[in-house]
């Protein structure tokens, strides 16, 4: 089956060879390109000394810009969202890291209940990026744990020519769509070809990571809509079976 994943290409190289060796066909289109900002790193961490948190591989991945000077935060408390990026933390050498499953809002809530009261006097340092969900802040307010934003990386479109675009998805069939963010499935909707071919996608599968992002699908294709159990990419792909 040709598969259209929509990651940034570092991410979506390493979904292309799992589902190669499924039996599919990756078709690459990043939508989104990671800008880093370490600095911002750096400076969270040397003005705080809580917790961190991570909602996304893509904050490790700033943070390890840091190199040596991330060295003397590495044995501090991490707390991640999902396998995956709690994997890219222990790769990069954090060595106290915790996983929650779910959500943002599952995260929040996890830290809550981990946190001891003199831990919870220290603000956790949640490394973001720009655009995020609200979930994790949301749920960190209401739980009343105190908390300190550093945006240390965002997210910028990646433009893609109408000739590619066309030869991508009208040469032959796609049987599938990778979707694994709000932002990101308002930018593949947006796409000149997907816009000017309203009946391109009726005959494939649109896999999404979560609800939230299944809202941006548009009504037409709606009934073609599967969504992961668990916002992680292995739930997502488990929707695709083997070919």
């Amino acid at each position: 089956m040709r598969v259209v994943v929509t990651r940034p290409t570092h991410s979506g190289e390493q979904t292309a060879r799992i589902l190669r060796e499924r039996g599919h066909e990756p078709i690459l289109l990043p939508l989104s390109r990671a800008v880093h900002d370490p600095a911002a790193v750096r400076a969270a961490l040397a003005e705080h000394a809580g917790a961190i948190a991570v909602t996304s591989a893509e904050a490790i991945r700033s943070a390890a810009e840091l190199h040596a000077e991330l060295s003397p935060y590495l044995s501090r408390r991490l707390f991640a969202v999902g396998r995956a990026t709690a994997q890219e933390a222990a790769r990069t050498g954090f060595t106290a890291v915790s996983t929650s499953e779910g959500d943002g809002r599952a995260l929040g809530e996890f830290i809550s209940a981990a946190l001891g009261r003199s831990d919870s006097e220290l603000p956790v340092v949640y490394l973001a990026g720009l655009p995020r969900a609200s979930g994790f802040e949301t749920r960190l307010q209401e739980l009343q744990v105190p908390f300190v934003v550093a945006e240390c990386y965002y997210m910028a479109e990646v433009e893609h020519e109408h000739e590619h675009l066309s030869q991508m998805f009208l040469a032959e069939p796609v049987g599938a769509v990778l979707l694994y963010s709000r932002e990101n499935a308002e930018r593949f909707f947006r796409l000149s070809v997907v816009r000017s071919n309203s009946d391109i996608l009726d005959g494939s599968r649109i896999l999404c990571l979560s609800a939230a992002v299944a809202a941006a699908v548009p009504d037409q294709l709606r009934r073609n809509i599967s969504i992961a159990a668990t916002p992680e990419e292995e739930s997502l792909l488990a929707l695709l079976g083997n070919a």
